[in-house]
């Protein structure tokens, strides 16, 4: 836990961990019912990976789908013109 929050920027955490962890927080508590505290805490931990591995890959398949023929849109930043020099 301690390796998540300190790898990841505040922004991060807030945009793509905090929601993901809601999720997984409302599932556990609606549907998790085993009577024991280490099953429902595995089941919970289970779901956050599972939401957050699902997420990832959403996010993957979206960014493959951007045109090819316009790469400063994938990076976010304009594309600069070439100049030849000589």
């Amino acid at each position: 836990m301690y390796s998540l929050v300190s790898q990841l920027s505040i922004r991060k955490l807030l945009l793509e961990q905090l929601p993901i962890l809601g999720g997984s927080l409302l599932l556990a508590e609606l549907f998790y019912k085993f009577h024991s505290f280490t099953l429902e805490c595995l089941a919970f931990l289970a779901t956050w990976y599972v939401l957050d591995v699902s997420v990832l890959a959403l996010r993957r398949a979206c960014a493959t789908r951007a045109p090819r023929s316009a790469p400063h849109l994938i990076s976010g930043r304009p594309e600069t013109p070439m100049i030849a020099i000589g």
